[in-house]
C-alpha cells in the first residue's frame, strides 16, 4: 500500500469519527470532560485539510504529519496521546513509500509504545490500551498465521472491541475518570472506545466498505 492507499485509510478514520462524534461525546460525559468526539472530529478534519489534501509519497512522514496535526488541534489528553502513536508509527517507515501487511504489528508496537510512555498507563486502567494492546496481539497472531490482510484486520478490530467491552467492568485509575473511583465502573472508557473505531475503520478500507 503507497501513501495514497494510507490516506484512503486515514480519510475512512475522519468519516467514522465524524459519524460517531455525538456517541464519543456522549461517552466521555459521563467520566470525562464531555468533548472527547468533538475534539477528535476537530483533529480529523484539520488532518483532512492541511495533510490528505495532498498526502506525501513518503509514508512515514505522512502519519508523522497527522500526529503532529493531532497534537495542535485536538483537546485534553487525546491529541497528544493520538498523535505520538501516529509519530511513533511513522517512525518506523522513514524513507518508505510502501508499506506491507508485516509492517502492521511493529506499527501497533510503536504506538502503544509513546501511548504508554505519554500517558504513564497500563493495560487495566480503562484507557484506550484496552482496546489497542488485545488488537495488537490479535494483528500479530494473525500475521505470523500468514492470513489474508482482511482477516489479519478483522482479527484486530474484534479484539480492540472485545476491550472496550471490557472497560465497562474496570474501575478507571488514569485522567479524569479516575475522580470518579469506583463510580466509574459500568461505564465504557470514550479513548478505548475511539481507538475501536480506528481499528474498524482501517479494517473497512481494506475490505472496501
Amino acid at each position: 500500500m503507497d501513501s495514497q492507499g494510507v490516506a484512503a485509510i486515514i480519510r475512512q478514520m475522519a468519516a467514522v469519527i465524524r459519524r460517531e462524534r455525538e456517541y464519543l461525546t456522549e461517552l466521555d460525559a459521563a467520566i470525562g470532560d464531555a468533548d472527547h468526539g468533538h475534539n477528535m472530529a476537530k483533529g480529523f478534519e484539520a488532518v483532512e485539510d492541511k495533510v490528505l489534501s495532498a498526502p506525501d509519497p513518503d509514508v512515514g512522514k505522512l502519519l508523522q504529519q497527522v500526529g503532529m496535526t493531532l497534537v495542535s488541534t485536538v483537546g485534553g489528553a487525546s491529541g497528544p496521546l493520538y498523535g505520538t502513536a501516529f509519530i511513533r508509527a511513522g517512525a518506523q517507515l522513514a524513507g518508505r513509500q510502501q508499506v506491507e501487511m508485516a509492517d502492521l504489528p511493529r506499527l501497533f508496537e510503536a504506538a502503544i509504545a509513546g501511548i504508554q510512555q505519554r500517558g504513564r498507563a497500563v493495560r487495566g486502567e480503562k484507557t484506550m490500551l484496552d482496546a489497542l494492546m488485545p488488537a495488537h496481539e490479535a494483528l500479530a497472531s494473525a500475521v505470523s498465521e500468514g492470513l489474508a490482510p482482511g482477516e489479519c484486520l478483522e482479527r484486530a478490530a474484534a479484539a480492540a472491541e472485545d476491550g472496550v467491552a471490557y472497560t465497562r467492568s474496570i474501575k478507571a485509575t488514569k485522567g479524569r475518570a479516575s475522580y470518579l473511583g469506583e463510580r466509574s465502573i459500568g461505564h465504557q472508557d470514550p479513548g478505548a472506545t475511539s481507538s475501536a473505531l480506528l481499528i474498524r475503520a482501517i479494517e473497512q478500507t481494506l475490505a472496501g466498505r
